[in-house]
């Protein structure tokens, strides 16, 4: 693996570790408790500061993807090849994995907690949705909900964007947007990563939906890229 490869490997490694570390870690260890802890709103705004944080610390290196989605959402844009988004998207899961692994070491420092009770932030429907929302509104959330993320990406990072060195604050604050609407539904993953990394700790209940935080997201990125490209962003 060449210095530059390794490099991107790296950077989308230590970004999405960091994603899952202080988004999740808002919820498990700040609390969603809105009178003793930071709320929803706080929630919120940890995983979209996180993504402001990491796009302007690795976004020179790797473009801070941090989420499958986003590469595959890239490949199908015509902005990147193939063989480097599977680069990326595997340092992505073990980032990920690595980050809910490290929340969990620091989680269990206290006495009462348990990956039963107090989880690691996964994602879930039905019993496992914070609202108790279906799974046809959880599918339906994931995918719209990403496909109005990497709407934001596209436009934010597009070459045509005078004002493209804002674009890690418009992205990062566009997925506190989505927190803020759709946490009570699913906990919001719009990233396959962000959901993986703690359901394989969990296990149970998250592990077995975690396949709908992989597939809703990569169809609305999908979805998403072909709009861009053929409807909007025409050549």
């Amino acid at each position: 693996m060449e210095t530059n490869t390794f490099s991107k490997f790296s950077a989308e490694f230590f970004g999405t570790l960091v994603l899952v570390l202080m988004g999740c870690g808002s919820a498990v260890i700040a609390g969603a408790d809105g009178t003793t802890g930071v709320g929803l709103l706080g929630i919120s705004f940890a995983f979209g500061l996180s993504v402001v944080a990491m796009a302007y610390a690795i976004g020179h290196i790797s473009g801070c993807h941090i989420n499958p989605a986003i590469s595959i959402g890239m490949v199908i844009a015509g902005r990147m090849k193939a063989s480097e988004a599977v680069i990326y998207v595997i340092a992505q899961v073990l980032g990920a994995i690595a980050g809910a692994a490290i929340l969990y070491l620091i989680a269990s420092g206290k006495a009462d907690y348990s990956l039963e009770t107090g989880g690691l932030g996964q994602n879930g429907y039905d019993s496992g949705s914070p609202g108790h929302y279906n799974l046809l509104s959880g599918f339906i959330a994931e995918a719209v909900f990403t496909f109005i993320f990497l709407f934001v990406i596209f436009g934010s990072t597009s070459t045509k964007n005078i004002n493209g060195g804002f674009a890690g604050l418009s992205i990062g604050l566009s997925l506190v947007l989505i927190h803020i609407v759709g946490i009570k539904v699913t906990g919001v993953s719009v990233n396959p990563a962000r959901s993986i990394g703690p359901a394989l700790l969990v296990g149970g209940q998250a592990l077995s939906q975690v396949w709908l935080f992989i597939l809703a997201p990569v169809i609305g990125s999908i979805l998403s890229a072909l709009a861009w490209r053929f409807l909007l962003e025409r050549k």
